[in-house]
């Protein structure tokens, strides 16, 4: 025994081990212990509603959710790669428009594009009231449903596939089309056989994130009065008060997420879906004309008024009514404290992922490296479960504090902003990470090092060289994330207080009140304006 220590494992971990192992561990478990806390509460079995739920409950939440994951997908990957195809292959009118403006659905939470659907075609709905003035009579479009819901979060996340189909379409070189045009092959065989198979890896991975946010939904789902996961964990954790049953829906949740991401690799195998370069010709344009131009023109501008205009003109009736009924001073003070926030978070999370990006590479302890990347899985776990995790964490820290310092720090953690901004923390800590690691990869590492050689210290070389570099990727990750909070709702509903709140839970109060539904309006438009700004600033930024 005293052998293998001295030659095995132990002495190679004593070895390796620095301070920078030792910083990475400690980022590492602040991100990662409220996943490792709803991890731990699994051990402790279901709760005493879990009969009650498995036989009545659970039945309904596997058919909807399954459903709400298999229509969004074919959904988005419909209007998705559809809208990018015809953006990237044809000229026609308004193009270069619509290609940015295709991105605005992702500012509109899908909860609130939702209840702007609701309002415009129930009864008594800004449709029947337009046609009853035209003198024709129409029924209700019934929205608030299964297929509804189906159709409100298709046309809300579809741009989360054509951003990936796009940028992956403007990869291809224009040899590919020569060549394939050269051996006979029609446009459509084009798409089929080359351009869609090389463009697999993006459009997967931009259908991952559908699926995610269709998982992850609440407001929306609650609204039209669908039970899925998400609406579960809320019921099984408020209305049944049964905590380890939520957990244990939140661990079904989960491992469904990790068994489609295991699915899609298993799928691409080993297959390389790398490219050539494109060159200046790669983006040379189909020139349409007549007819057929204002066609395709029609096909990419129904997704864009369907998903951001008709929402945003239903909201902007609302608020002509319920303006000044809704805005004084709280309400002032209010968009202040939920811009902060975001800001906030958003600031300490690019801040945190740098230094774990760079700790990481600087420590030479493999394992810690695998401790990372499972710290930060939280933005593939749902926000409801986030939030459980870090009410325990808070819970958990309270009660230590209280019996080992005779301290009362219960204050500063329930309900309070520090700990909504912390789960921010740990909800987008992987988009920070994964942007930064990539700008990262980019500059290479041979200037790093060769200030090493001369003698610079590690952190002087990342801010004189690496830091003024990686500045593009650093802003590009703030907005991302400001994006991202912003628009959050279950994480932000679990954590919610009288005295922290944000724009997207004052919208989401009026909706549940019925008789105030018109209210929510002022609180989504200034959502949808500020997510608005930083998306078109992001996509100029990343170029995609």
């Amino acid at each position: 025994m005293k052998q293998w220590l001295g030659k095995g494992s132990l002495q190679r971990f004593f070895r390796d081990m620095n301070r920078w192992s030792v910083l990475v561990l400690i980022i590492g478990s602040f991100i990662g212990l409220p996943i490792f806390i709803v991890a731990y509460q699994l051990l402790k079995g279901p709760g005493e509603e879990w009969e009650h739920i498995t036989t009545f409950l659970l039945p309904h939440y596997v058919y909807h959710t399954f459903f709400l994951i298999v229509c969004c997908a074919i959904g988005t990957l419909l209007i998705g790669v559809g809208c990018a195809w015809l953006i990237c292959r044809y000229e026609f009118p308004f193009r270069r428009v619509l290609d940015w403006m295709l991105i605005l659905p992702l500012a509109i939470p899908s909860f609130i594009t939702a209840y702007a659907y609701a309002g415009v075609f129930d009864n008594g709905g800004t449709w029947t009231l337009m046609m009853a003035k035209l003198g024709i009579e129409v029924q209700k479009i019934d929205v608030m449903n299964l297929s509804g819901l189906c159709w409100v979060l298709s046309i809300s996340l579809f741009p989360y596939v054509y951003i990936g189909a796009r940028a992956a379409f403007r990869q291809h070189a224009q040899q590919f089309r020569e060549a394939s045009h050269l051996l006979g092959a029609t446009e459509r065989k084009f798409f089929f056989t080359i351009a869609l198979p090389l463009a697999r890896p993006a459009i997967i991975s931009g259908l991952l994130f559908v699926i995610m946010e269709v998982l992850n939904d609440y407001g929306a789902a609650k609204y039209y009065g669908i039970n899925t996961f998400t609406t579960g964990i809320f019921n099984s954790w408020r209305d049944l008060e049964d905590l380890p049953s939520a957990f244990y829906l939140s661990a079904i949740l989960v491992l469904l997420i990790f068994v489609l991401i295991l699915l899609e690799r298993w799928q691409r195998g080993s297959r390389s879906y790398a490219t050539v370069a494109a060159s200046d010709g790669g983006s040379k344009r189909i020139l349409l004309s007549g007819g057929k131009a204002w066609f395709v023109c029609l096909l990419t501008v129904f997704p864009l008024l369907a998903g951001f205009v008709l929402p945003v003109a239903q909201l902007l009736y609302w608020v002509y009514y319920t303006f000044w009924d809704v805005l004084d001073v709280a309400f002032i003070q209010l968009i202040i404290n939920s811009f902060f926030i975001a800001f906030l978070a958003a600031l300490l999370t690019t801040i945190l992922a740098l230094f774990f990006v760079y700790f990481s590479k600087w420590t030479h302890l493999s394992g810690v490296r695998l401790f990372a990347r499972t710290a930060s899985l939280g933005y593939i776990i749902p926000g409801a479960v986030i939030g459980l995790g870090v009410l325990i964490s808070a819970r958990m820290l309270v009660q230590g504090t209280a019996s080992l310092f005779d301290l009362r720090i219960g204050f500063l953690l329930y309900g309070s902003m520090l700990t909504l901004v912390y789960a921010y923390v740990v909800r987008f800590f992987a988009i920070a990470h994964q942007t930064i690691e990539a700008s990262s990869a980019k500059i290479g590492s041979q200037f790093f090092e060769s200030a090493i050689l001369l003698g610079k210290k590690p952190i002087l070389a990342l801010k004189q060289i690496d830091f003024p570099l990686l500045k593009t990727g650093l802003l590009s990750a703030m907005t991302l994330l400001f994006i991202d909070i912003m628009k959050e709702l279950p994480l932000t509903l679990v954590l919610k207080s009288p005295d922290v709140q944000t724009l997207a839970i004052k919208a989401y109060e009026y909706i549940e009140n019925g008789d105030q539904i018109d209210k929510a309006a002022l609180p989504s438009l200034l959502i949808i304006g500020a997510v608005s700004c930083f998306i078109l600033i992001s996509n100029r930024w990343l170029k995609t």
